[in-house]
């Protein structure tokens, strides 16, 4: 990994320690410092598509990083993440459901990395998801379908025993939505 990059992981993950230890609240202490990390690190920049996707996996990753450490409850960890990136994207002017999708991959991507628990962090992804949908503009049913979608297809990238364990946890009603799974395609040789 870049220097920058790592810059922008150490910093979240120093900021979400800091929210986490000094707040003992882990939902709202997340959200803030993740939605002003990602509108300061998108502030001029010329192609915000792009580089939000890089913002929100490096955002995601020190994150993730910041509250295991501390041995921060991930579900609620995982929930103030999405919020305070939804937040700081709907700054921008750039949620999609494209952008949702890429977020559910990339936490799930980040959270077999520090070999935390899959479907605590899918079922805080979705919790986060359908909140933060209401809040940016995106349906709450196919915004969490898109998360869903892209966190399985991740899962299924790090192992088929993960793929089944986000599954699990996604089947049925999160934070009152149902949770509609959309087979990510496999590539035929």
């Amino acid at each position: 990994m870049d220097k920058p990059k790592m810059g922008l992981v150490e910093t979240v993950k120093n900021s979400i320690v800091g929210a986490i230890r000094g707040a003992g609240d882990v939902g709202g202490g997340v959200v803030e410092a993740v939605s002003k990390t990602l509108v300061a690190t998108l502030e001029g920049v010329a192609e915000v598509g792009t580089s939000l996707l890089a913002a929100i996996s490096d955002i995601v990753r020190g994150a993730i990083h910041g509250a295991v450490e501390v041995g921060g409850d991930l579900e609620a960890a995982v929930k103030g993440i999405v919020l305070g990136l939804l937040r700081g994207a709907k700054g921008a002017g750039t949620v999609t459901l494209e952008t949702v999708g890429t977020l559910g991959s990339t936490v799930i991507k980040h959270t077999a990395e520090v070999a935390g628990d899959l479907g605590t962090a899918a079922k805080g992804l979705i919790a986060g998801v359908v909140e933060g949908a209401k809040e940016v503009g995106l349906d709450a049913t196919q915004a969490a379908s898109a998360a869903a979608t892209g966190a399985l297809k991740a899962a299924g990238e790090v192992s088929a025993e993960a793929g089944q364990k986000v599954r699990q946890a996604l089947t049925g009603t999160i934070a009152g939505v149902k949770v509609v799974l959309k087979e990510p395609f496999k590539k035929t040789p």
